[in-house]
């Protein structure tokens, strides 16, 4: 009590309320990421990556993220003469993340400048970009994952590729010619449909001879097309001779617009930032990429590009999820004692930790595969690996998220933090370019068309082989089971989750520090079935690898 304050009413001082995470670098505080790098094949690219993480960890930039989440998207079909012109509007924000990714070429690089590790430093860059904000991804990936289908058909590549793999960003809606940079779509889902696009209606009418590099005009309903502000879109329409593939512009070459036409915005409880859409297709002008009746053949390549993204930014969800639980745990005190030293909670926080290193080594490891895709082993390997990734990853990070929300308490829910937005963002990438089901049952196609994927897939494996025991009992059962091919269907998804931990397994075991790669063994292999989060056996060396995890 005092003159200033005769009954008290200053209550409390703000006490034991950890700092916010910023002004960090996203690269020099993560070991794993470094080490990986290195270890890849992209030792020459560190040290601009720790500039660009130094960047990306700044404050004012890690707030573009939460901007262009709270500020969404909107959508005006006219102008105000009455004109058509499909226009989604964004916050400033989306466009500074937007123009940040492609100046830094996360849309093009490897094809921009091919070398030995492009495709691992390019995964580095998205991977330390996605944590800063997921949304924008999707068109940075789609046009990275767009450009080799393009290159299928050479004539629209010479077209096409300059401003697609332009370093300038140029939201402008006005035709491709106009402008100094492109980004591309996919609009391949529809209502009867969904992954299923072999039962997909629309239709496309030659406009003369038909043909691969030819035009069409486009009619039928697309359920969902993300990233309809990009300048052109890779779509699978009917045409006479089967399920086919195009390149469809939002203008047409005389300048006019194309009647693609959005109906609506979807409402979606994550990836808000980026816009997603259904749209009618009302004679809409394409050219034909590749074959006719070869449609999913042309684009199968821009969708293995667009998982192995899903299994990059999911990762990165994990980091962003794992470093906001080990930065706050580091300062937040409960019965006297920092969370970081009470032994429960270094149970979960380890757990967490080794969930998020063994999804960033195996996914710089698909980064190395595509890189050597040139040798026959390493093409089967990311055949298999990638679909094994995309499903393994992208299904575990929603209970990371949620887990690394706990750790943090009543604060992890706030709409005014991150977390929340890493929860609602963690199960899009399970469910988009195939959900789980879809990929179990492209491992299982792989190995029916092409036998050769399931002995490179081994053959990795065996590359780790004898440096844990539980690794090699597990490794042996699961060569075992493989081998029973009654109910292969049924039995896929349990295949499939074994197969991924021991394909993370055997990169920690050859590469993380014995700490890591003991604990992932004997939580993840030793045990019956994967367990909860904070289930960690005894004489794990937890410190270690909180130690070795944490974003300081």
């Amino acid at each position: 009590m005092n003159e200033f304050d005769p009954y008290g009413a200053v209550t409390h001082k703000v006490i034991n309320q950890p700092q916010d995470l910023f002004d960090y670098n996203l690269f020099s505080t993560d070991i794993a990421l470094q080490e990986a790098i290195k270890r890849e094949g992209a030792a020459w690219a560190c040290d601009d990556l720790e500039r660009f993480g130094a960047e990306l960890g700044k404050a004012d930039y890690l707030a573009l993220g939460q901007l262009a989440n709270k500020h969404l998207p909107e959508f005006d079909t006219h102008d105000h003469h009455g004109h058509r012109i499909d226009l989604v509007r964004f916050h400033p924000a989306y466009h500074a993340l937007m123009q940040k990714a492609i100046s830094e070429g996360l849309h093009a690089s490897p094809w921009r400048h091919p070398q030995a590790g492009a495709h691992v430093a390019r995964a580095a860059r998205f991977y330390m970009q996605s944590q800063v904000e997921a949304g924008h991804g999707c068109p940075i990936t789609m046009t990275f994952a767009a450009i080799p289908c393009l290159q299928a058909q050479p004539d629209l590549a010479a077209q096409w590729l300059p401003k697609i793999m332009s370093l300038e960003y140029d939201p402008r809606n006005i035709p491709a010619a106009q402008k100094k940079g492109l980004t591309i779509g996919m609009a391949m889902t529809e209502k009867q449909g969904g992954s299923d696009v072999r039962a997909n209606t629309t239709r496309a009418v030659p406009v003369d001879t038909g043909g691969a590099g030819q035009a069409y005009e486009l009619v039928g309903h697309k359920y969902f097309v993300s990233a309809p502000m990009s300048d052109a879109f890779l779509v699978l329409a009917q045409a006479p001779g089967g399920l086919s593939c195009f390149l469809l512009p939002r203008w047409r070459p005389d300048g006019s617009k194309n009647p693609l036409q959005i109906q609506r915005l979807k409402k979606k409880m994550g990836n808000v930032s980026n816009a997603s859409s259904e749209t009618e297709l009302r004679g809409a002008l394409a050219w034909m990429v590749g074959k006719e009746g070869r449609g999913i053949a042309t684009i199968i390549e821009m969708v293995a590009m667009t998982r192995f993204d899903c299994m990059v930014g999911s990762s990165a969800g994990m980091r962003a999820a794992l470093n906001q639980a080990l930065y706050h745990c580091s300062q937040r005190k409960t019965f006297g004692t920092l969370l970081t030293e009470q032994p429960l909670m270094q149970n979960v926080l380890a757990d967490l930790a080794l969930e998020s290193e063994a999804a960033l080594a195996l996914t710089m490891r698909m980064a190395r595969a595509i890189d050597n895709r040139a040798q026959a082993s390493e093409e089967l390997l990311l055949r298999l690996g990638t679909a094994i990734g995309k499903y393994w990853i992208c299904k575990r990070t929603p209970q990371h998220a949620y887990e690394a929300m706990e750790c943090i308490g009543g604060s992890g829910v706030m709409e005014d933090t991150v977390m929340p937005r890493l929860y609602r963002e963690a199960p899009i990438n399970a469910i988009w370019e195939g959900s789980g089901n879809v990929q179990c049952l492209d491992v299982l196609r792989a190995i029916a068309k092409t036998p050769e994927v399931l002995p490179a897939y081994f053959a990795e494996l065996d590359s780790a082989k004898g440096r844990h025991a539980a690794f090699d009992h597990y490794v042996a059962q699961l060569t075992s089971d493989m081998q029973d091919v009654a109910e292969l269907e049924y039995r896929a998804r349990d295949l499939v989750d074994r197969m991924a931990l021991a394909l993370q397994a055997t990169q920690l075991l050859k590469s993380a520090p014995a700490f890591v790669a003991d604990a992932f063994c004997q939580s993840r292999l030793a045990s019956q079935g994967h367990h909860q989060y904070g289930a960690l056996p005894r004489h794990i060396d937890v410190k270690s690898i909180i130690d070795r995890a944490m974003p300081k």
